[in-house]
């Protein structure tokens, strides 16, 4: 890149390019995972279409290394690179409700709490994840689960349309009939394809829900996983709501009596009455032993979506690895109190998403996401804010799958894979539908522009 072609692409952008030696470089720069250190040359901050097609031009004629951030919140660091531009869609930020359609068009850099905040006007929300600072571009081209996917499916699932910068810098809206096989491959192919600048999602009734999380005293964990495991196929799908391993952490509002303790917990949402969730969780509460405290209530539907946005802010140490999951045994179970045990720091975690309902009613090739048959989604999320706990969390995570993998599926969700994860990894996530994203990718990237991802090689390349 020479200063003259750098001069030249500020010029065409009314935001910003960032470069080395700005005074803001720094924190434009930092990611939200901490463990994670990238320096691009140039950091273009786009506020519109014409300038990500601006930015992709630039990349593609100057043979720069390309990222894409949305909305910054990937735990591999793949939003940005070394030494390359980073396209920063983080002015971006629209969101537009149509009531009538109960639809709503998002913005690239937009989180799923921007969504939640402009949807709950309406009582609408779409099917997002469990934090609010996710960004809904990552989240989406990978998959989505949450708190809705039981009864309303993946974020991939309610996805109706999108509008892609392509690596020529030409521009597509995609659909289920138009280009269809670019729409086939963003829902769950990842950012291999373009950029995505705007989502149309179909959203669903929801406003105030039944939600929070219980906790246990981890010496009842078995008891707990079991219980959670058998209550779930018979629970209604409008109950969201999964199970994990963890640690009272140490700080307010947790009850002082509780903190640092090893502990099972079930976290859900409910989209319904207080009075009916309490009537359904009943069956399930009643087998079990008193919990450590049991906070589930009445709350907005963005209220659970952020409620544990405080615990993990911006530059956290993260080392996470996932699984899909078929089948819950005993021993799994037994497997997994003890890994979770080991966990070096008080924010480590595992959870277990649930994988049924509406997810199942789709078809294993109708999106890249194969896992259709799966029971679970595991993450095994090594946390902490001390940049010398890095090791351990590696260790502990690497160590803690290597246990339970026996258990679980071969492949794994690929919003939950690092880059120490191997190419067979990434094969196994896609299945037998891994080929077909080779053909879309050599048809859309051939020369691979689009490959600070998880990336999928152009067939026959």
């Amino acid at each position: 890149m020479t200063e003259q072609a750098i001069a030249a692409l500020q010029q065409n952008l009314r935001g910003r390019v960032i470069q080395p030696g700005d005074p803001d470089y720094d924190s434009a720069r930092a990611l939200y995972n901490g463990m994670i250190d990238k320096r691009p040359r140039l950091i273009a901050r786009c506020v519109d279409v014409a300038e990500v097609i601006t930015a992709v031009n630039f990349a593609r004629e100057n043979g720069v290394l390309l990222a894409i951030r949305g909305g910054g919140h990937n735990g591999p660091g793949l939003g940005s690179c070394n030494d390359g531009l980073v396209i920063d869609l983080s002015m971006m930020k629209s969101v537009r409700v149509d009531p009538a359609t109960k639809t709503v068009r998002v913005e690239g850099g937009c989180t799923s709490g921007d969504v939640d905040h402009a949807t709950h006007a309406f009582g609408l929300a779409v099917p997002f994840g469990i934090v609010s600072t996710t960004g809904i571009a990552g989240l989406t081209l990978g998959g989505g689960t949450g708190y809705l996917t039981r009864k309303y499916g993946l974020t991939i699932d309610n996805l109706l349309e999108a509008d892609v910068v392509l690596a020529d810098g030409s521009v597509v809206t995609t659909s289920k009939s138009q280009h269809p096989d670019l729409f086939w491959a963003i829902r769950g192919g990842g950012g291999n394809f373009g950029v995505v600048t705007s989502f149309l999602f179909q959203a669903h009734p929801v406003k105030m829900v039944y939600a929070g999380p219980i906790f246990w005293d981890a010496i009842h964990a078995q008891q707990v996983m079991r219980a959670y495991r058998d209550f779930l196929p018979g629970a209604p799908e409008e109950l969201g709501i999964f199970v994990g391993l963890k640690t009272v952490p140490s700080m307010d509002p947790f009850p002082r009596e509780g903190w640092g303790k090893r502990a099972c917990v079930i976290i859900g949402s409910y989209n319904g009455s207080a009075a009916d969730g309490q009537r359904l969780l009943a069956p399930l509460l009643e087998t079990l032993p008193p919990p450590i405290f049991n906070w589930m209530g009445e709350m907005p539907f963005p209220a659970i979506n952020a409620l544990f946005d405080p615990f993990f802010p911006k530059g956290l140490q993260w080392y996470w690895k996932g699984d899909f999951v078929q089948s819950l045994t005993d021993e799994a179970i037994t497997t997994h109190i003890a890994e979770a045990a080991k966990a070096p720091t008080e924010l480590c975690l595992m959870h277990l998403y649930p994988i049924d309902g509406a997810v199942r009613r789709i078809a294993r090739d109708a999106t890249p996401w194969a896992a259709r048959d799966a029971s679970f989604s595991m993450v095994i999320a090594g946390i902490s804010p001390a940049p010398q706990d890095a090791a351990a969390l590696k260790s502990w995570g690497r160590a803690y799958w290597k246990a339970v993998h026996p258990y679980n599926m071969g492949g794994g969700y690929v919003n939950f894979m690092f880059d120490d994860e191997t190419d067979g990894r990434l094969q196994a996530a896609y299945g037998d539908n891994y080929a077909r994203l080779g053909v879309a990718k050599m048809k859309y990237d051939p020369a691979n522009l689009f490959r600070v991802n998880q990336n999928i090689a152009p067939a026959g390349a």
